[in-house]
């Protein structure tokens, strides 16, 4: 819904440009985007209408407090309304009883104790509810532990959406949790760095793989014990290597297996080496014959066939791209590697499916261990082949992420995070001016902040999570006078439709964000706020 007395234009091309992870937070010593030198940027929030947006919570469809992340940010991008999450289904779900009811679920359980066998249950073990939450885990436990089955966890260690040393705090809270539950241990502890990755880094992989089904790996008497190792060593939570906890010796035959992540991108690669008879990235020496699996979620098509979802997807009608497709125009995305699934797969409302006249472009990113080594990453590239997308005007809405300030933010590296940012201000200058040069529009705006905050106030350390703060929206080449309101991500299509030419359907509520200049609806972010 746009403002009855506003009148807009269509542009060609329309650019959606996502800058993951940044947010707007006024000064601030560990301030990445405060500390670098951003001319464009800064020459943007002179001259541009701009507005501060909501990225977490309730108006993400989050709990109240819980940060964003760039899955949900996308899918709310995308689908132009607040998309209710997996977190609080599985939540409400483990509250009120209906998950220890779950047909999908309790399929797995009976199989697994019909074969005598042992239930996997493979997690990140974190409050962090961005790939999962650790109570999610815990009520698996408890349900399972009920039908009398033995239980296997696979812990892996966060260290990037909580703080790097925090293992330890989550592991005696999910151990209290299940004091009184029976015959549950933890069988192996893996840093999210091996078992979590999603660039097809298989050497990575198969040490988790090792771990889980072959029970080979660094030995430690509890997972205590190994993350005291691993810290002794210098290795934070991400980076745990894998290890193998007690007398564990394996997955076996008959065994059953549940995925307690609900965030699908770095739950896949896992799961294609433990379920996927084709798997080719690595040698296995065997794959288990389960009973029976489960995951709290749909991962992708290709999984979908091999473990089922306790909570299968809700269907976003008429996400942006649809609505473009539906119209007859064109559009492309593009990004680089880590972050291709989030303006593919999740703009689109969690479908697989390519659009009608939607072209994609997927940068590699650098192969480093970690993006501090290479904070530019690959945003070069993407701006080279962006601008020559813009300047051809092929596209009626070009959609855009860049990766660096969430990326190169979660290092918790300050000097890395000044260079990110200093190199997607450069891009943007060259993106600003091939619009401009185009007669196009351009909305810049973020999925959620990151790079703003570099330090942890409470532990005076690195502070590589997400952040709840508000993120900027600059409106860049409108040919209309208007101003821009604040509001939240599920409004960010409703702005874009009249640039496109097209109504607003009605399974997308976000309202737009427009308004005639000279109202003072404006939301504006004060110029040279640091972001």
């Amino acid at each position: 819904m746009t403002d009855a007395a506003l009148t807009v234009s269509p542009q060609k091309p329309v650019v959606l440009c996502i800058l993951d992870g940044w947010g707007w937070r006024e000064g601030g010593e560990d301030n990445a985007i405060a500390k670098a030198r951003t001319p464009n940027y800064n020459r943007l929030l002179d001259t541009c209408p701009r507005a501060l947006i909501e990225t977490s919570g309730l108006s993400v469809g989050l709990p109240e407090g819980q940060m964003g992340n760039s899955e949900v940010g996308h899918m709310n991008l995308g689908g132009g309304r607040v998309v209710m999450q997996d977190l609080p289904r599985i939540d409400q779900a483990a509250a009120d009883g209906s998950l220890a009811e779950n047909a999908t679920l309790l399929k797995v359980i009976e199989a697994t104790k019909a074969r005598g066998g042992t239930l996997h249950i493979l997690g990140l073990l974190s409050p962090g509810g961005v790939h999962s939450h650790q109570e999610h885990m815990a009520a698996l436990v408890k349900i399972a532990s009920t039908h009398g089955i033995k239980v296997a966890v696979h812990a892996f260690t966060d260290g990037r959406d909580t703080p790097p040393q925090s293992a330890l705090e989550f592991l005696g809270d999910f151990q209290a949790a299940l004091a009184d539950v029976p015959g549950w241990s933890i069988a192996t502890v893996s840093g999210r760095y091996f078992a979590m990755d999603r660039d097809k880094r298989w050497d990575r992989v198969s040490q988790a793989f090792a771990a889980l089904v072959e029970g080979q790996g660094a030995q430690a008497p509890s997972a205590r014990a190994a993350i005291e190792a691993s810290y002794a060593a210098g290795v934070n939570d991400e980076f745990v290597k894998p290890a193998v906890i007690g007398s564990y010796r394996g997955m076996n035959d008959g065994d059953g297996l549940l995925m307690a992540n609900f965030r699908a991108d770095r739950a896949r690669e896992i799961l294609v080496a433990l379920l996927d008879p084709h798997f080719d990235g690595f040698a296995r020496e065997r794959l288990p014959r389960f009973a029976g699996v489960a995951g709290m979620v749909e991962y992708s098509s290709q999984l979908t066939a091999l473990i089922p979802a306790i909570f299968p997807a809700e269907r976003v009608e008429d996400p942006l791209g649809a609505v473009v497709a539906k119209a007859g125009m064109t559009q492309l995305r593009i990004a680089e590697t880590e972050k291709y699934a989030h303006v593919t797969f999740f703009f689109n409302g969690g479908e697989e499916t390519v659009f009608a006249g939607e072209d994609r472009i997927l940068v590699p990113s650098p192969k480093v261990a970690t993006y501090d080594l290479e904070p530019a990453m690959a945003a070069v590239e993407v701006t080279d082949r962006l601008v020559e997308a813009i300047t051809g005007k092929k596209y009626d809405l070009i959609v855009v992420n860049y990766a660096n300030p969430d990326m190169v933010g979660h290092t918790g590296f300050m000097a890395a995070a000044i260079t990110a940012v200093e190199t997607i201000d450069a891009c943007l200058g060259r993106l600003s001016g091939a619009v401009e040069q185009a007669g196009g529009v351009m909305l810049v705006t973020a999925d959620h902040g990151n790079i703003e905050q570099m330090f942890d106030p409470q532990t005076g350390g690195a502070y590589t999570a997400h952040t709840t703060n508000l993120v900027p929206a600059l409106l860049v080449n409108a040919a209309a006078k208007v101003e821009l309101r604040s509001g939240r991500l599920a409004d960010i299509a409703p702005t874009l439709l009249p640039f496109l030419g097209l109504d607003q359907p009605a399974a997308m509520t976000g309202r737009a964000l427009l308004a005639p200049a000279g109202t003072g609806v404006a939301g504006h972010a004060p110029r040279h706020a640091s972001a």
